[in-house]
């Protein structure tokens, strides 16, 4: 495969459920894009990016990982010092993995052991989730491995629990009235600084339990409704979701995007979620009717994902 194409990804439910063992349903997203290629280095973008796969190199050099998955620095290396670079227009700090899919082209391009991904086993999606779970820790500190796992897959996948993960088929996009959709908040989102809040919440008893006994089951509840194609329960949990993330996630939600996000669960016109850690970069919209929604959040940039 010669020169391969990774996308963005989408996580549709699952932001910081995961983490304590809820269920993730996540979507590649081609709009977005990174592929690895070679300059002289002329252009800013080139230079930034090639200074940031050394520093980067040199970290995977010292990362231990099974025998299975080993990779070929030296050779990684090699191209740094060739003028290789990622050119890629998956925009940083807005959730849509922009490390995971540069985690992805460093293991499909360097790692010494071929996988081909329509022939990954379970057991091998596991590991495999591991291993991306430690080269992509270079970036935020912890990672699951989520993201560069659905970059490097290329297919929607379900998170079974922080263990299991598997393939998953989502239900054709099609024609219709409603639509799930990105809204730009018009800042970047930086993933760390989030997950300390979030973590710094989890201390206190009553926010864990809110979360293991409302958060966990309305972002379950959504998961079997969306594969089912049942719109009627999706959106009554999505709408049960979108409450409890204005009440006790506030501080991921970007001030811009306050109002509307209130407004949306005001009309039950459409309901927002955030999508990956928020704090800014895209947050996710439903609706089953598009065009309503799309007059009511007037001045920001929309993109629509997927119709029902």
């Amino acid at each position: 495969m010669t020169n391969p194409l990774f996308y963005a990804k989408i996580l549709l439910f699952g932001e910081y459920g995961i983490i304590e063992d809820s269920q993730g349903l996540t979507l590649p997203y081609s709009f977005y894009k990174g592929t690895f290629k070679f300059a002289d280095l002329k252009s800013e973008f080139e230079i930034k990016s090639n200074a940031s796969l050394k520093k980067y190199s040199d970290f995977l050099k010292n990362l231990e990982v099974a025998e299975k998955f080993k990779l070929n620095i030296s050779a990684f290396q090699k191209d740094i010092a060739k003028g290789l670079f990622f050119d890629s227009n998956i925009p940083q700090g807005y959730g849509v993995g922009s490390s995971g899919a540069l985690v992805a082209a460093v293991f499909e391009k360097y790692s010494l052991n071929k996988l081909l991904p329509e022939h990954i086993s379970k057991d091998e999606l596991k590991d495999l989730k591991k291993v991306f779970g430690k080269m992509e820790s270079f970036f935020h500190g912890k990672s699951s491995g989520i993201d560069p796992l659905i970059c490097y897959m290329n297919l929607p996948i379900l998170i079974e629990n922080k263990e299991n993960v598997g393939k998953v088929a989502i239900p054709q996009s099609e024609e219709g009235k409603g639509a799930i959709f990105l809204i730009d908040s018009g800042i970047t989102g930086e993933t760390g600084p989030m997950v300390q809040i979030f973590f710094e919440k989890m201390k206190t008893e009553g926010f864990r339990k809110t979360l293991k006994e409302e958060f966990i089951r309305y972002n379950n509840a959504c998961i079997d409704a969306f594969l089912k194609k049942e719109m009627n329960p999706l959106f009554r949990n999505l709408k049960n979701l979108s409450v409890w993330a204005y009440e006790h996630f506030k501080p991921m939600i970007p001030e811009s995007i306050y109002n509307v996000w209130k407004k949306g669960l005001d009309t039950n016109a459409y309901y927002l979620k955030l999508c990956g850690s928020g704090g800014g970069g895209y947050i996710l919209g439903f609706t089953k009717d598009y065009s309503k929604a799309e007059k009511m959040l007037e001045g920001f940039n929309k993109e629509v994902i997927y119709r029902f």
